[in-house]
């Protein structure tokens, strides 16, 4: 164990001595600050109707448009615009390249209709509308799905607001897996514990975590349904097993074994049964990551020093994929496979860093020195990682580009040990 917290100071096998935490009701909360180039300014009006709801749909909205950094968040004004005949002349004197308009209103059985429209200011032309039903406290819900609606139609890209991310906090001696939205809103506890929990990965729809439980006074890898609450053991063999990481299927997990000595790459079964080796070292092998190409990516040190390889998923022989540094650990792949995000030691600090895998160029893109856990967005637009400030863990997130950063953290506790989750199925 000495020799993998050695290599891996601040990566998987240290979650047993960080990860802190607070109460289940805490919630995260986010600062940000930089924003991309050329941001595009977009009002949202008030939606006709949703005085009726606890709180207002389109606070959620204009809140997660702007924390992207992508938008310039354009003020109309309390007054609603229904619609159907938006207010044009106000929007463009308000400098906005597009307007969403909607309204809300009774469905019948507590439930409420919603119609939103995202209109072109300039050309006064719809770009695309969105309808739905909701309850009243489903406000936040709909607010994060117009969100992913207006983000979609200006960028061509999938948003994220309708994700969630996983984490883990610590108070005292008590551990909390919680799962919240993707702007730290709605947090809730999958699992507490006495003993040390981590390295929670998601599966691809969203169903399930697998994670790393100590509770057996041993690290064993379990699967949690979060619908039902019911879980089963993944691996729990001779010594340690940990770092789970999911097919792009959700059949299997990629593992790490200690049964035939050192930490080793392993597959099984969601279930637990049919476990195979994918790799063979004389050194220690850990932090798989699978790969939408079918390649898996993990740490070694079988070349002397912590480097990034990858294998293929069936097994087979091992790739090196890093060569700029001395200490390169925790990669993550991107959801479309061209680039890489990994833990890389620059001057002594631990920074998240970039690697295009086409040209080999890489970017430091955070200015902190003690991150760790980084994790993709469905979108492959940001990054979510965990880091240390004021010698408490908070999790921060940077755009792929360096240009956006956002910090969560949570009142008088430490989180760590972060994953986003995928895009929600409908």
């Amino acid at each position: 164990m000495n020799l993998i917290l050695s290599i891996l100071r601040s990566a998987l096998p240290a979650g047993v001595l960080v990860l802190a935490s607070t109460f289940a009701h805490a919630q995260l909360t986010v600062e940000v600050s930089g924003a991309g180039s050329n941001r595009v300014p977009v009002a949202v009006a008030a939606f006709e109707g949703e005085s009726a709801l606890p709180r207002a749909v389109t606070d959620v909205v204009r809140a997660d448009l702007e924390r992207s950094g992508l938008f310039k968040l354009v003020e109309l004004g309390p007054t609603p615009m229904g619609a159907d005949a938006p207010d044009y002349a106000r929007v463009r004197s308000r400098g906005a390249d597009s307007v969403a308009v909607g309204t809300i209103s009774p469905a019948g059985g507590g439930r409420y209709q919603v119609l939103v429209r995202l209109m072109d200011a300039p050309k006064q032309v719809s770009l695309g509308s969105q309808a739905m039903t909701m309850t009243p406290n489903q406000y936040r819900t709909t607010g994060h799905r117009i969100a992913d609606f207006i983000y979609e139609k200006l960028t061509g890209e999938p948003g994220v607001f309708s994700t969630r991310i996983a984490y883990v906090v610590k108070s005292g001696s008590r551990y909390e897996l919680q799962i919240a939205d993707a702007d730290g809103s709605n947090a809730q506890t999958a699992l507490a514990s006495r003993e040390p929990i981590i390295s929670p990965a998601w599966s691809p729809d969203g169903t399930r975590l697998a994670y790393v439980s100590f509770e057996a006074k041993k690290p064993v890898v379990y699967v949690h349904s979060l619908a039902s609450g019911q879980r089963n053991v993944a691996a729990n063999f001779k010594g340690s097993n940990s770092a789970p990481a999911w097919s792009p299927d959700g059949r299997r997990l990629a593992v790490v074994l200690t049964k035939d000595g050192q930490s080793q790459l392993y597959s099984v079964n969601a279930d637990g049964s049919g476990v195979q080796r994918l790799a063979s070292s004389s050194g220690i092998d850990t932090e798989p990551a699978w790969s939408a190409d079918g390649m898996i990516y993990f740490t070694s040190d079988r070349g002397g020093s912590p480097q990034i390889y990858r294998v293929p998923a069936g097994g087979g022989d091992a790739q090196r994929v890093s060569f700029e540094g001395s200490y390169n650990v925790s990669p993550r792949p991107s959801p479309d496979g061209k680039s890489l995000v990994y833990v890389s030691r620059n001057g002594g600090r631990f920074q998240v860093t970039l690697l295009d895998l086409a040209s080999r160029q890489t970017q430091i893109l955070t200015d902190s020195s003690k991150d760790e856990s980084p994790s993709f967005a469905p979108n492959g637009r940001m990054v979510l990682y965990a880091t240390e400030v004021g010698g408490r863990g908070v999790l921060s997130a940077v755009s792929s580009d360096g240009r956006v950063k956002q910090r969560l953290s949570v009142q008088s506790g430490d989180v760590r040990e972060p994953a986003w989750g995928p895009q929600p199925r409908n």
